[in-house]
Order: C-alpha cells, then structure tokens, then sequence
C-alpha cells in the first residue's frame, strides 16, 4: 500500500511488515482534482482519510453564506468531518481539494475493527485524536485571544510551507482578518 502511511504509523506505533500488510488491508485510496470536494455539506461521512499528497481545506459556511475555513490538511495529515463521522450524523462542513490530492480511506467499521483488533492501531488513534485535540483548541484560543499580527506570526511559524501552497485570500480567511491586511501583515515579514 502506501510507505508513507506506514512512515506516519511508525511515527507513533513500530510495525512489523505483516502487521502493516494487516493494517493496509482495511484502507483503500482515492485520487481527486484541484476543486473537486471531499466532502459536502448534508451528507453522511463514513471515511476517514489520510492525506499522501495534496492539500484540502475544511469550512463550515453559515446561513448568511459566509465561509469559514476550519482547517488545513496537507501530507501526512488526517481529515474528515468528525462529528458526522463518528456521531452518524449529516456533515456540517465542506472539505474541498486545493490541490490535486491523493488520499488513503478508513471507513467506521474498518475502523472500529482494526482498533479491536490491535491495541497498537487503537493506541495510534488515541495519540493522533489527542493531537487534534489539542491543535483545535490551540486554533480556538489564538482566534479568541490573539491580534490578526499574532495570528499570522504563529502561522508562519508553525507551518511555513502552507504560506506558499495557500492563497492570500483564503489564508486571511482562515486567520479571520481581510486580505489586505494580510498583504500588509506578510509585506512586513
């Protein structure tokens, strides 16, 4: 299957090559288009995915339709809409590719059965929800309690490569600040 889902499990868990053959087993790809969408508003989510290359992003888009950019997910990254996933409930986001993406999958059941079945797997998922955790809450209070300046800084900081891979446009939509003061804010830099 795929090394660099393996590389990324063996961040956290080691693998024999048969456990990893196990694991693979329970996973299938997905190839999609620059602007095709992942995931649409008011549907049922039955996957996750893990991102091998490309970049998508995830928005929620409100009654007055105003978008707002949830997250990023790059390589080695995993995404989906996690409350329709795990609750079996209707999505409430959009996730749309911002490049040309190729994406590993786990349906709920795969999911559930391999957690069942290797307290490794299980293990690998609870560090990688942990982080997601934490991450949300990380974004929550920077757009609670930083400035727009802040906001930028930390981004560029944290993750340098999604500056250039992201448009000006949809980044300031992510740090919640217009465009042009995220031109001023970069034009510093």
């Amino acid at each position: 299957m795929s090394f660099e889902l393996k590389t990324h499990l063996e961040e956290i868990i080691s693998l024999t090559d048969q456990e990893f053959e196990h694991i693979a087993a329970h996973f299938k790809s997905k190839n999609l288009k620059k602007h095709q969408y992942l995931i649409q508003e008011d549907e049922f989510v039955h996957n996750i995915y893990f991102v091998v290359k490309g970049l998508l992003k995830a928005a929620f888009t409100d009654a007055n339709g105003k978008e707002y950019i949830i997250q990023f997910a790059m390589e080695n990254w995993w995404l989906s809409d996690f409350r329709a996933f795990y609750g079996n409930v209707k999505s409430i986001t959009n996730i749309s590719c911002l490049e040309n993406s190729e994406l590993l999958y786990i349906s709920k059941e795969n999911l559930d059965k391999l957690c069942q079945e290797s307290h490794k797997m299980e293990h690998f998922f609870r560090v990688k929800g942990n982080f997601g955790y934490v991450a949300l809450q990380q974004r929550i209070l920077s757009l609670l309690s930083t400035s727009p300046k802040e906001r930028f800084e930390q981004l560029a900081l944290q993750y340098p490569q999604l500056m250039q891979r992201v448009s000006k446009t949809i980044l300031a939509a992510y740090l919640g600040i217009s465009r042009e003061t995220l031109s001023r804010l970069a034009a510093k830099v």
